[in-house]
């Protein structure tokens, strides 16, 4: 198990916790009651831990090797889910994924960004940075989600759009800024979950949506509180406080209004519970696509226009 830094503390106790319970036989008051107060006091530490966390330490729960990404929410949330692949043009992208799926009788289009779990899976996967082609195969499965009348779910969770040559060279910065005019458009609901790292054009590729929601331990920023750090100090020793000046928890996102609401995960994290998590996925997906169903298109374009226009803007 991969502990953070700021678990040790809970990870020492819960094992002197398991010493304690092996050793005890149930017989003696005494210790069955020392056990009793250590578990209280495991679960007070956890619980005061995790509703303080800074602005770097979510950072670092987003990025926990264990962390579900993509294929595993839609494969836990879905019975049926069928992948398609390729832009029609270039290739098909493997840091990109989408296809259709079904939620209680209802199919939706998913649309993520897909990292690896070992070495082989994330060069396969790019580490979650998709190329222009990625964006551009996002596009072309969001444009047959609207023809035949299907809703759109987007994961988001990439350190960013791949910064490569070649990427430059094919387009990348038209094929983001042609996404987030056509997502504007769509006539049917667009319900955007960032699920781990949402960094920069990179994420905000296939987030633009009716409905913009974070998972409790994730972050969403024009740029990475390492790169910041770079950038502002010559140096990534200052990344700590990066993070909380970028303010890009998601709780800094509601209260500047810029996403519409905050997923609760499990205590610790997404990665200690997945089918909690999903299960929550879920019943977030089907509340929020019950309630755009009621809006008319032109009504559910107005107001995602209207939302995203909003933003940053300054009325005195």
């Amino acid at each position: 198990m991969i502990l953070l830094d700021f678990e040790k503390p809970i990870a020492e106790l819960e094992s002197k916790l398991a010493d304690m319970k092996q050793l005890s036989d149930g017989r003696d008051e005494n210790v069955t009651k020392a056990i009793q107060a250590l578990d209280k006091k495991i679960s007070e530490l956890k619980k005061e831990t995790f509703e303080n966390l800074t602005g770097w330490q979510r950072v670092q729960l987003s990025r926990h090797p264990d962390r579900p990404y993509t294929l595993d929410y839609i494969y836990e949330i879905t019975s049926d889910f069928i992948e398609l692949h390729g832009d029609r043009t270039v290739s098909d992208d493997k840091a990109m994924i989408g296809g259709l799926g079904t939620i209680d009788d209802q199919t939706f289009m998913f649309i993520g960004q897909q990292k690896g779990r070992n070495t082989k899976q994330r060069q396969m996967r790019n580490f979650g940075m998709a190329n222009p082609e990625g964006y551009r195969k996002a596009l072309r499965l969001m444009k047959m989600a609207e023809k035949f009348g299907k809703p759109i779910v987007t994961f988001i969770d990439t350190p960013g759009a791949f910064p490569g040559l070649e990427a430059e060279e094919r387009g990348q910065g038209e094929a983001i800024a042609r996404n987030l005019k056509e997502m504007f458009m769509l006539k049917v609901p667009v319900i955007c979950i960032i699920i781990g790292e949402g960094a920069s054009g990179g994420a905000l590729g296939i987030a633009i949506g009716d409905r913009v929601l974070m998972l409790e331990n994730t972050w969403y920023s024009v740029i990475s509180p390492e790169s910041c750090s770079s950038i502002l100090w010559r140096s990534w020793d200052y990344k700590e406080q990066a993070a909380e000046v970028l303010k890009l928890t998601a709780n800094d996102m509601l209260k500047n209004k810029l996403i519409d609401g905050i997923v609760k995960e499990p205590l610790g994290g997404a990665h200690t519970d997945l089918k909690a998590m999903s299960a929550e996925l879920k019943r977030i997906i089907l509340e929020n696509f019950k309630s755009l169903s009621k809006l008319s298109v032109q009504d559910r374009i107005d107001q995602r226009i209207e939302k995203f226009s909003a933003m940053g803007v300054v009325k005195e």
